[in-house]
């Protein structure tokens, strides 16, 4: 694996902690110096006024010279103009509160508008984040061909699909048919601690790959093994209930040759084709999990658990690789270190033929996703993440020569 440790001094938790440092610092400049100009006689327009600009310009210095320093999070700061826009959207808010509250003591009346402000700035900031990285992951480049003896693996994590494993493998086969004739297909079927007999039914039907995991860990740890064995130079994975029908991923292979990084299905996309409705239950859980992983991914995208993911082969080999997320986070856990590692993504519409005899449940594996972006978020803020090293990818080629699909929100 192609990463080595983030140096010990520039760990997100200490980058964060300067973040609220300086925070604190601007907000005491600004508390004290609006009441104490108020109460020293100074009509509250001026004296807010003077205590924000000061508190702006402390905090502006401090964040460009000690806060986040060469990390993703410091987009916003390095940008002046967009700081000060900010800035000014945010104090226009901390006026308005304090003045509307004269009747209020000044300290009071600045302690809320102070707190008005900040949630704007954290909105503001967090948009400005999600823009920055879309952006950055919206243009695909020119990197040298990926390595791989055959242009696809599709890897299909299963969990006692005896009954159905061999009409997968047949199915993937025949919709992928060219591929497969021109000796560019290899299916990687992953046991993933199945009672049944699974691992033999996809021998049986022609898998090229079996592999059998010792007992039953999830989604994440199978499709983890069978990406580490698969020799595709574009290597993607999806479910064996086969929701979303095997010819599309042909679609997804053209895009990583086309200079993509990463390609994922989008079940909200306005041109997704929906054969069979899910039930309510199971759309609102998905919803549900989308919003959850707002809090942690900057990206902002549409639909995490999309079982249709396609990447490069040494891509995939590195999201997976460092990932600790076995059950169905695994999904959010591999974008998020997309986004972390500044690789290119591209959105796509997909057909979705739903399935009411998967194994999820809502419940049981709703509560085990939300436990898990918690995880993901803790172990993120840590830094327990490795860094990408430098040679771990072919570099990108020139800007002149990138791809940008017009499926990419800005």
């Amino acid at each position: 694996m192609n990463t080595r440790p983030a140096p010990a001094g520039r760990t997100i938790e200490w980058r964060a902690r300067r973040f609220v440092l300086v925070g604190a610092v601007a907000t005491v400049v600004d508390l004290a110096g609006a009441v104490g100009l108020t109460e020293s006689g100074m009509p509250r327009l001026p004296a807010d006024l003077a205590a924000l600009v000061l508190a702006s310009g402390v905090s502006f210095v401090l964040h460009r010279r000690f806060t986040l320093r060469g990390d993703n999070l410091d987009r916003w700061i390095r940008q002046p103009v967009v700081f000060a826009v900010v800035a000014t959207t945010a104090a226009i808010v901390d006026l308005i509160v304090y003045l509307s509250l004269d009747g209020l003591s000044a300290l009071s009346a600045k302690l809320l508008a102070i707190a008005a402000a900040a949630v704007v700035r954290a909105g503001a900031h967090r948009a400005i984040l999600f823009r920055a990285v879309r952006h950055d992951q919206g243009a695909a480049s020119s990197r040298s061909p990926a390595p791989g003896s055959v242009r696809l693996s599709v890897v299909v994590p299963a969990y006692e699909e005896e009954s159905r494993i061999a009409s997968t493998v047949a199915r993937i086969r025949s919709e992928l048919a060219p591929l497969d004739e021109a000796g560019d297909l290899e299916i990687v079927v992953v046991d993933d601690g199945s009672a049944d007999d699974t691992a033999t039914a996809a021998r049986h039907a022609g898998a090229d790959v079996v592999i059998v995991q010792p007992k039953n860990r999830g989604k994440g740890a199978a499709v983890r093994a069978g990406v580490a064995v698969s020799s595709g130079s574009v290597v993607a994975y999806t479910d064996a209930d086969l929701a979303y029908p095997p010819h599309q991923l042909m679609g997804l292979v053209e895009v990583i040759e086309a200079g993509w990084d990463a390609v994922i299905g989008d079940r909200y996309h306005p041109d997704t084709v929906t054969v069979t409705e899910t039930s309510w239950l199971r759309s609102l859980g998905s919803r549900g999990v989308n919003m959850a992983t707002n809090i942690l991914l900057l990206g902002n995208y549409r639909d995490t658990q999309c079982g249709c993911k396609a990447f490069r082969s040494d891509v995939a080999r590195i999201v997976t690789g460092v990932g600790i997320i076995d059950g169905f986070a695994f999904d959010i856990e591999v974008l998020h270190l997309v986004e972390r590692y500044g690789m290119s993504l591209r959105e796509v519409p997909v057909e979705v033929v739903n399935n009411e005899s998967s194994t999820v449940s809502a419940f049981r594996d709703g509560y085990r996703v939300g436990r898990d972006i918690l995880r993901i978020r803790h172990r993120s803020r840590r830094d327990g993440y490795p860094a990408l090293a430098s040679d771990a990818l072919p570099p990108p080629g020139s800007a002149d020569n990138a791809v940008c699909g017009p499926d990419v929100a800005p």
